[in-house]
């Protein structure tokens, strides 16, 4: 299979995932943003997307993309060795115009896996699975909430120290994948000119700054108050 043998094939998938992973942050975000001006407001969105079908198939969806993106890499990165053979072992500096991040994508993006896994754990285990496992409320903090009351959830999360270092750790490695891969993808989908190619390194950074401090101050947000 083409996309599978081929590693311009591979590259597509990886920027077409990685692209709709992008798109599917800044809603994210938009979401977190809600609950700054309005608990009710928060809680609403939760409420639609956990009573939905379509909104759980949107979240299926979005599970496969995520597993895509991942595997792919994989994919990629063994490739990347196979073809450097021992030459892998050898110590390099690092290509003058380079950036660590480029370098660096597979690690990146192993540790921006690993704290999904803890706030899937956190928010997701927790409340959609929750609420489509029959269950209105659940444990937290030593009293019961609600399944559907997202607000309480982030409350709780974000008033604890270890938890808000853990999550702002998370945005800078997140920034970092985001700033190399954003361009990455538009290059491998062939929007490369010399003109677009420093346009969409310019909206990369931009984009990514703004998902990683939009998050970032939400948490400090909820932290402090």
């Amino acid at each position: 299979m083409w996309l599978l043998r081929s590693s311009i094939g591979r590259k597509s998938v990886m920027s077409i995932t990685g692209i709709a992973l992008v798109l599917f942050l800044l809603f994210h975000l938009s979401m977190n943003v809600a609950a700054v001006f309005s608990a009710d407001a928060y809680n609403a969105i939760c409420t639609f997307l956990g009573a939905n079908w379509y909104a759980v198939a949107a979240t299926l969806g979005l599970g496969a993309l995520a597993f895509l993106h991942i595997a792919y890499s994989m994919l990629l990165t063994l490739q990347n060795r196979k073809a450097r053979g021992q030459n892998r072992y050898a110590v390099n500096k690092r290509p003058k115009g380079v950036s660590w991040a480029s370098q660096n994508m597979f690690v990146l993006g192993t540790v921006v896996c690993g704290f999904l896994l803890l706030h899937l754990w956190q928010f997701w285990y927790k409340m959609m699975f929750a609420e489509l496992n029959g269950q209105h409320e659940v444990a937290l903090g030593g009293s019961m909430v609600s399944t559907q009351d997202g607000y309480a959830f982030i409350c709780y999360y974000f008033s604890q120290t270890w938890v808000v270092i853990a999550y702002l750790l998370w945005y800078v490695a997140l920034w970092l994948h985001l700033t190399h891969g954003f361009w990455s993808a538009m290059q491998s989908l062939g929007w490369n000119n010399h003109i677009w190619f420093e346009r969409w390194k310019w909206m990369g950074n931009a984009v990514s700054t703004l998902i990683m401090l939009g998050f970032a101050l939400v948490t400090l947000f909820f932290y402090i108050k």
